[in-house]
This record gives structure tokens, C-alpha cells and sequence, in this order.
């Protein structure tokens, strides 16, 4: 498996659009067109937002987006670690944390000390688990997470894997 960004694999993006819009867009009033050209913004840009793809001999494993605002109920927290996505077929092998981590390392590398990740209540415990910390829970549904880019100290001083 290999984790490399959207820009370098642009021919992602529509499996991508498809994968997140049926996830948590359909209702929102926003075309499966609309939200794909979105997209571009990834495949052209240098910074945030981008798209990290997780594949493996050109079979889509998964994908992760970073992103300035994923909340807009809280707008000044940023970058965000959202649409995590590992195809139903390929869960329960590491991949959803392989994303997150190549996110953070993103995140570091463009300067950003911290990652936010907004999640739905039963997703609680899978976030918690992956060293994010729970900040505020119910914001418009939703509980706030937070995490230390890749290699930031953690509070007990330790570096984080």
C-alpha cells in the first residue's frame, strides 16, 4: 500500500467525490458534480486544502482530506483531518490510521502544530483510540477532537509515534 497526495494521483478524484458525497454530502443540497469540482482546488493547490490517497497496485483503499475548516461553528480552528474514508472491503487493516498519520505529517509540515477533527458520537471511541483528545462534545452534533501534528510533544511531554 502507498499513501501519496491527490495532486500526484489526480485520476483519484472522482472515486474519491463519489466515495465522500454518498457518505455525508447527499443531503446537503450540494451535486456529486459540484463537490468533485471542489476537488480541484487539490489537484492545483501547494497547501491546504488537500487529499492524501491511500492504493495499492491501482485498487482505492482510501483517503483523507486536510482542510481549513471542517465546523463551521468553530472557524478558528485549523487545519482539519476530515472525510476519512477506507472502503468497507479494505476496514480493519490499519489503513484509516495510516491516513490520519500521513494527515498530521502533513499538517506538521505546513507549519500547523495541531489537527482537528470533528465526528459524530459513535465515532468517539475509534478517534480516542488513535490519540486524538475529545475538546467539546455536541457542537452542532458533532464532538471536536484534537491532535498534535506528527511529532509534537504531547502534554505528558512525550513524542507522539
Amino acid at each position: 500500500m502507498r499513501i501519496a497526495s491527490l495532486k500526484e494521483n489526480p485520476a483519484w478524484a472522482d472515486i474519491i467525490a463519489n466515495r465522500c458525497w454518498h457518505a455525508w454530502w447527499t443531503d446537503s443540497g450540494v451535486s456529486l458534480t459540484d463537490y468533485r469540482a471542489g476537488m480541484d482546488a487539490m489537484i492545483s493547490g501547494n497547501g491546504i486544502p488537500l487529499a492524501l490517497v491511500a492504493h495499492d497496485e491501482g485498487r482505492y483503499l482510501g483517503s483523507v482530506f486536510l482542510i481549513d475548516n471542517d465546523l463551521d461553528a468553530r472557524p478558528t480552528l485549523k487545519p482539519w483531518i476530515a472525510a476519512l474514508w477506507v472502503e468497507p472491503s479494505e476496514r480493519r487493516r490499519g489503513i484509516a490510521s495510516q491516513l490520519i498519520q500521513a494527515a498530521r505529517e502533513e499538517a506538521r509540515r505546513l507549519e500547523h502544530a495541531t489537527g482537528y477533527l470533528c465526528a459524530t458520537e459513535d465515532k468517539t471511541a475509534f478517534y480516542l483510540s488513535r490519540g486524538f483528545r475529545l475538546i467539546e462534545r455536541d457542537v452542532d452534533g458533532l464532538n471536536v477532537f484534537m491532535i498534535p501534528s506528527q511529532g509534537e510533544a504531547t502534554e505528558g511531554g512525550s513524542k507522539t509515534p
